[in-house]
């Protein structure tokens, strides 16, 4: 505190006035000298206010500022802390949860400063203990109740939220309380400015809350999506609260409400964009880049609001944001368009091209309709291809021109080379590879595309599917002039690899055209256009095309192969007729094939080594097909001699190693086709006598028995084993479990056969059967049988023992129930000393025959000379007429 001696500005009147001797005069000339109302200093006290108490009353020595004058005299003061000078905020006169509110408020703002200065995180509304401390007091101090402590909190907090960063789990909390205690609220406890302000409080909170939601998209990052996901669960909470219902009795919506703000916001938002994009020079051009703009924008809007935003409203507050969204914006879309977009017939490839960017942004947004949960009308989007209607013809040839231009240019500097040399599968060139590359583009351009209307949509396919044959036609067409000018600059070998590599080309070329349909999925056009396309006419036009087209690609390649297949199949014929008709002792294979590979060696004579290591497969898989189906015709003769047979399999393998040539022709895997594989088979078969094929069938269906693990048809067990000593086999049949119901009461009379087979190895040995059970399907049957039979038989190949379980029927045939093989030769005993302990049960499940699927059986029915067969097939055939499979 300073203390000083004010001095008053007096005129020179009263100066003069006062002047009774000399020590009066010389006074006036000394202010004179001094600045005019300038105080005299008498001197300060300085007072630590932390060792004041609440009442203090003292004399305190005043101190000076230099020692010229160090007695300055004393001072005497009273001190008191009176409540009257405090803040007006904090008045008594103010309601004391409004001064608890305004305590809180300075808390907070401190908290939340504190909080940023050392961390980056939102304040989750934590103070510190002294403020805490003080709250409690003055509401304890204050009778202040736990609800008006809350009101003060929720109008504290809900004005921070507006301006602070603050963690919406503070707010919620209150509004939770404030709803608790609501309901247990005496009505006298508020009074009506109280009433009033909470209730304007929630809805000022309300309108904030919305216009942030209708900012969403510049507000919100989309990376922080939980903000906005706060905030709607606060204003949710918050409507839903009594409360807010009492305080704002008109009628009131929270989805409406959030719903009128999306749109508002959204037509602001388009608006903004709109304006953002507008173009710079009006023309064609600048229109069509600034719609397209424009568009994308929307398309990007969509597509952000369908993958991050939609979930958060839908969770929180029940509103659809995609479907509100997408109806308004789709309506400034088609209003816009029908505004800014004029499509002239002549227009320029720029202006092409952003009309499809355009396009193909309108198509996926149309496209996203799908995800919308409700439509009470008709889009305005409906009919947005039909502005492209002039533009279309023009996008179509655009993708032929460009596609028959890089296939140009990739002829042009096609060496005609393999792609990789060293490799025995890719034996095409590098133009054959951009060429289908063009085709994916074209493919990609329908994709894009995706014409809606059915009719239309068939006449740009068709279009599509001309352009496409042309370019594989004319590409046939560049390739033969490529060679022919590449083949004048060569000599005769590479003329030869050359033209292998234009004819694999032009193979390539075919398989990609063949694809095309499933490509372009002709299939789901036709099922588009069914209405107004027919199906003879889809096919006239479509197929027929590519059809004409694959045509053209085969008379190309047969000019280069199959032209010269045909030339040598008559010769070819003749050797293999020399080789089949070869009497007495047949010569080594290499030997007997030794005129043919001379004569094919005189027809190649021109093609290098590096040409048949490569390409050979390519000119002499035609002759190899031709030189299968010759022996096919031939083995196809019924002719009654083993030895006939064996020599055609003598002519195959010669014939297999002259187009092999050792590994420097036709690699096995080409040669070994199915057709070749199926000619092997039956050269094998035909060869074989009918006891052979007999014991090669019965080894089958025991190999077929022992993969078997399916009971569906039931199972039968039984004990086996053979004593060496007493040549005896012994079967004890145990029971059978599973079987099927033949009879009309849903039962089965089961008896089994037993036979040895095959017959002509146990001629003598007799079928033997157990007895019948009636009503059982899973008799008991415990019947032993004993063969006596050698070892040596029942250790030959096929040897097997069959069983077959039939349905006892009185008055007509037995039913068959199912039938299973047991290898003999693998039974204990047989090959080895029998070990008592080393004999088990053996389960077999029932098997049925597949009719018609053995080729074994085909074989032994076309021998109707021999009783052995002719048996054999009578019998196996009455099984398989009764079997259940088909």
């Amino acid at each position: 505190m300073d203390m000083w001696d004010m001095d008053e500005i007096e005129t020179l009147g009263q100066k003069l006035g006062e002047i009774t001797d000399l020590h009066g005069l010389k006074r006036i000339f000394k202010d004179a000298k001094k600045n005019k109302g300038q105080d005299d200093f008498l001197g300060n006290i300085v007072i630590k206010l932390e060792t004041l108490q609440s009442i203090v009353d003292e004399w305190y020595v005043l101190e000076p500022r230099t020692e010229t004058y160090p007695d300055r005299g004393k001072c005497h003061l009273h001190l008191q802390f009176i409540h009257k000078e405090r803040d007006k905020s904090l008045d008594f006169c103010r309601p004391i949860y409004s001064a608890y509110s305004g305590l809180l408020k300075t808390f907070v703002q401190y908290e939340i400063s504190s909080n940023k200065e050392s961390s980056s995180s939102t304040w989750k509304g934590d103070l510190c203990k002294p403020a805490k401390s003080l709250l409690d007091l003055y509401a304890t101090q204050n009778n202040l109740s736990p609800f008006m402590q809350d009101l003060a909190k929720w109008l504290a907090y809900s004005r921070l939220y507006q301006s602070m960063e603050l963690d919406s789990n503070v707010l919620l909390h209150q509004l939770t309380s404030i709803q608790y205690q609501w309901a247990q609220l005496d009505s006298k406890e508020l009074t009506y400015e109280q009433r009033h302000e909470l209730g304007e409080s929630l809805q000022s909170f309300l309108v904030y809350g919305l216009s942030m939601i209708s900012k969403f998209r510049d507000i919100f990052p989309r990376k922080c999506a939980s903000r906005l996901q706060s905030l709607l669960r606060i204003l949710s909470q918050m409507c839903k609260m009594k409360a807010f219902k009492e305080l704002n009795p008109k009628s009131f919506s929270f989805q409406e409400e959030i719903t009128k703000a999306i749109q508002v916001g959204t037509k602001e938002w388009f608006n903004m964009k709109k304006g953002l994009h507008q173009p710079m020079m009006k023309n064609a051009e600048e229109n069509a880049r600034s719609l397209a703009r424009i568009v994308l924008e929307v398309k990007e809007d969509l597509d952000a609001i369908k993958i991050i935003w939609n979930k958060v409203f839908i969770n929180n507050a029940q509103v659809d944001l995609f479907t509100v969204a997408y109806i308004e914006l789709e309506d400034l879309i088609a209003t816009d368009l029908k505004e800014s977009l004029y499509v002239e017939t002549q227009i320029s490839e720029a202006v092409a091209d952003i009309l499809f960017a355009l396009y193909r942004n309108l198509k996926d947004i149309h496209q996203a309709k799908a995800f919308l949960q409700k439509r009470d009308k008709v889009l305005a989007l409906t009919e947005y291809h039909v502005r492209f209607r002039e533009v279309l013809p023009l996008w179509v040839q655009r993708a032929y021109k460009t596609a028959l231009q890089r296939v140009e240019r990739a002829v042009q500097v096609d060496q005609l080379k393999p792609l990789i040399e060293t490799s025995s599968l890719i034996k095409h060139s590098s133009s054959v590879v951009d060429l289908a590359t063009c085709f994916t583009q074209i493919r990609e351009t329908w994709n894009q595309l995706s014409w809606p209307d059915p009719e239309e949509a068939f006449m740009v396919m068709v279009k599509i599917t001309e352009d496409m044959c042309k370019i594989a036609v004319m590409y046939c067409t560049m390739l033969k002039q490529q060679a022919t000018q590449l083949s004048g600059k060569s000599h005769h070998g590479d003329a030869a690899n050359l033209l292998c590599v234009v004819v694999n080309n032009i193979e390539h070329l075919r398989t990609v055209l063949k694809k095309l349909p499933e490509q372009l999925d002709w299939i789901g056009l036709k099922q588009k256009t069914a209405q107004v396309i027919t199906e003879e006419q889809f096919h006239k036009t479509l197929y027929h095309q590519l059809q004409r087209a694959e045509s053209i690609l085969n008379q190309q390649i047969s000019a280069a192969v199959i032209t010269l297949g045909q030339k040598l199949h008559e010769d070819i014929e003749k050797h293999i007729l020399l080789l089949s008709s070869l009497h007495g002792l047949l010569p080594r294979p290499e030997e007997a094939v030794g005129p043919l590979m001379k004569f094919l060696e005189q027809e190649f004579h021109y093609m290098n080594e590096n040409l048949v290591q490569e390409n050979f497969n390519s000119l002499l898989a035609p002759l190899w097909t031709h030189t299968v189906t010759i022996l096919q015709r031939i083995s196809g003769q019924q002719v009654n001699s083993l030895e006939f047979y064996r020599r055609l399999q003598y002519a195959l393998q010669c014939l297999e190693q002259c187009f092999h040539a050792e590994g420097n022709g036709m690699p096995l895997g080409k040669l070994h086709n199915e057709e070749y594989n199926c000619l092997v088979k039956n050269l094998e078969l035909s060869a074989m006598s009918s006891h052979e094929l007999i014991q090669k069938y019965l080894e089958r269906k025991v190999a077929e028995q022992k993969m078997c693990s399916n009971e569906k048809y039931g199972a039968v067990t039984l004990i086996a084993f053979y004593n060496n000593a007493d040549q005896i086999l012994h079967i004890e049949i145990l029971n059978a479990v599973n079987l099927t119901p033949m009879d009309s009461n849903g039962t089965s009379d089961p008896f089994i056969n037993l036979s040895l087979e095959p017959k002509h190895l146990f001629p003598e040995i007799e079928k033997r059967t157990t007895k019948t059970k009636m009503c059982d399907l899973n008799p008991l049957f415990e019947e032993t049988f004993e063969f006596l039979v050698s070892q040596e038989k029942l250790r030959t190949q096929g040897a097997c023992l069959v069983l077959t379980v039939f349905d006892y029927d009185l008055l007509g045939s037995d039913d068959f129930e199912g039938e299973s093989f047991l290898s003999l030769r693998d039974l204990p005993g047989v090959g080895s000393t029998l070990d008592m302990g080393n004999i088990h049960q053996i389960r077999l499940a029932l098997m049925h025959p597949v009719p018609n699927a053995d080729n074994i059986l085909k074989q032994l029915e076309t021998r109707k000379m021999d009783r052995v067969a002719k048996d054999f097939v009578k019998l196996r055939l009455q099984i398989e007429n009764k079997s259940m499979e088909v």
